[in-house]
């Protein structure tokens, strides 16, 4: 029986018992709490309709605390941002020898924070926007001197573009960045690449059909991620063939150089040019019915139940003690 027919809609029974009790978490107190219990709840009804024994827990408060009340065989994390994508979870669940999906502890803290992960694509000689770290407001002038506009202001560590955003002049810049470190003290200043936005989806080390993305919106900002229905999603992508296996060799290779494990989503730009850059690399990112990862794997033939049940089912290869 083929891989795909014995997880479809059920995983197998051999399967089911392996995975356990399963632990679903969701909310927690990021600034996107609100995508995460969508994302949860989306996958929670996944994996029950699956036939995985999986329950689901709003996590608010100490992390620490709901973990010691565990009493499962590991974790779907479906936590959003600070506490659940940044390392923190996974920290606390690989102490208490819970496995988990995803990322681990350094791969998912380094991807939550954008700025080193530009640090990483730069030294590994990936394709990423020029940028600048900017700490406080009178570093506008310096920042301005060394990048092209416009640009591109965003908190460091934050997810679902919140606090981005596009700036041409210097008094932009400040406002821009006075708005962003309500975020994170650190703020990220990059160059904007003019052209259409594609994201990638890795599985299990594999690209996913890429998606090309468009939106009336100046970008594609938390509006047009999650609440907006007018945004466009192109699979096919719209790029040429060689060109699409270039975008997904170049995800992959950013997936792998920050260490990240069995699933996630990469964001790359492409300018006038036809040249790709790098933005970003999400480690649990959205499950809900405007996301983008179920996206691509409907469009590779793989369900939703199968998408999570495929995710789960490396935590049982997965050592994390």
């Amino acid at each position: 029986m083929s891989e795909h027919s014995m997880l479809g809609y059920q995983a197998d029974a051999q399967l089911q018992k392996a995975l356990g009790r399963v632990a679903v978490l969701m909310g927690g107190d990021s600034a996107e709490r609100a995508v995460s219990l969508k994302s949860g709840s989306a996958v929670l009804t996944a994996l029950q309709a699956a036939g995985v024994n999986a329950f689901g827990i709003d996590v608010t408060g100490s992390l620490l605390n709901v973990v010691a009340q565990l009493n499962f065989d590991r974790v779907f994390i479906a936590l959003h941002g600070r506490g659940g994508e940044d390392g923190t979870v996974q920290a606390i669940l690989s102490q208490a020898g819970i496995p988990y999906t995803g990322s681990e502890v350094l791969a998912s803290a380094l991807a939550m924070d954008k700025l080193r992960t530009k640090y990483v694509f730069e030294g590994c000689g990936l394709p990423t926007p020029a940028f600048r770290a900017m700490a406080a407001a009178d570093e506008a002038d310096s920042v301005l001197a060394a990048l092209k506009t416009p640009l591109s202001v965003k908190p460091s560590r934050e997810g679902s573009s919140i606090g981005i955003r596009k700036v041409s002049t210097r008094d932009e810049l400040i406002e821009a960045y006075v708005a962003a470190s309500q975020h994170d003290p650190l703020v990220l200043v990059e160059e904007w690449i003019e052209g259409p936005e594609f994201t990638v989806s890795v599985l299990q080390g594999r690209a996913l059909p890429a998606i090309g993305l468009s939106t009336d919106h100046v970008f594609y900002d938390y509006d047009a991620k999650y609440i907006s229905n007018d945004t466009r999603y192109q699979i096919p992508c719209g790029l040429a063939p060689d060109q699409e296996v270039i975008l997904q060799e170049l995800a992959v290779e950013a997936f792998r150089v920050l260490g990240c494990r069995s699933w996630g989503r990469v964001d790359i730009m492409q300018d006038r040019g036809g040249e790709f850059w790098l933005l970003e690399v999400n480690t649990v990112p959205g499950m809900t019915d405007h996301s983008l990862v179920p996206m691509a794997a409907k469009a590779a033939g793989i369900s939703f139940e199968e998408l999570v049940v495929r995710i789960l089912r490396d935590t049982l290869e997965a050592d994390h003690a």
